[in-house]
């Protein structure tokens, strides 16, 4: 049994806000959307209850979390490292959002032995989506929305980052989807994984672009047995935490039951 906990969690130059429920079930880790924040997944712990152990985090700069120099995807995996080692677990089930997804398969595939299973929603697609022109529409949308994401700063919606720093976190995320680089990690997953899908378009993407980049996780699955689709809602991109969360629960269940 272990004691409820919430606080910051010092690292390298930053600190990060962490929670966690405690309890003797499964642990379970959740990893935000690129720039959400760890009460996005209220509901989904609303509806796994007391039975598991939810262990939820900000990232660098985002909503309690102090800034840092390095907001790098080689960063955010050792948050997870740093997380799970400040709470003292050495196995636990990754969940993971949007950008957290590709951060959970990237863990579950380098670290099998700390993984009891993985779940990716919408996320970790192999697909080469980052061309020349979708990076300077990236650059150009985060300059725009600069004057909103400022004004919403102190209320923990947007993050502590610079509208520079923001596109280039987004352009690294078109840079490991490629199936170059992320065809061999999903290929490597050894533990139990689920892909929970939405449907529709995302913020920032045009006609099917969306449904393309997710059809690209048939192949996925005829590589690697570990990996299923355990479901594809109606919810779009942002949505789906919010009105998929039954959906992500049993996704959670399923693996957690075979880890």
């Amino acid at each position: 049994m272990t004691s409820a906990w919430t606080g910051m969690l010092p690292i390298e130059d930053t600190s990060l806000a962490v929670t966690d429920t405690g309890g003797s079930g499964i642990p379970v880790l959740y990893l935000n959307g690129q720039f959400a924040t760890q009460g996005y997944w209220k509901r989904v712990i609303a509806e796994l209850g007391n039975g598991f152990r939810h262990i939820t985090f900000d990232e660098r700069a985002r909503g309690k979390s102090k800034t840092s120099k390095d907001y790098s995807f080689a960063a955010a995996l050792r948050d997870v490292e740093a997380v799970l080692d400040a709470r003292g677990v050495e196995r636990a089930v990754v969940v993971g959002w949007s950008y957290g997804a590709f951060v959970a398969a990237h863990w579950a595939s380098a670290n099998p032995g700390r993984t009891l299973g993985a779940v990716l929603v919408e996320g970790a697609e192999p697909y080469d989506w980052l061309t020349e022109e979708v990076e300077q529409r990236i650059r150009k949308l985060f300059k725009m929305m600069r004057p909103i994401t400022v004004l919403l700063r102190p209320t923990g919606l947007t993050p502590r980052m610079s509208a520079a720093q923001q596109a280039e976190s987004n352009i690294e995320v078109g840079q490991i989807s490629r199936k170059s680089a992320l065809g061999p990690v999903l290929d490597a997953i050894t533990v139990p994984t689920r892909y929970v899908l939405g449907s529709g378009r995302s913020f920032g993407s045009k006609g099917d672009e969306q449904e393309i980049i997710r059809a690209s996780v048939t192949e996925v699955l005829e590589r690697n047995p570990n990996i299923k689709v355990s479901a594809k809602v109606p919810s779009n991109h942002g949505a789906i935490l919010k009105k998929d969360a039954p959906a992500i629960a049993t996704a959670i269940r399923e693996v957690a039951a075979l880890g």
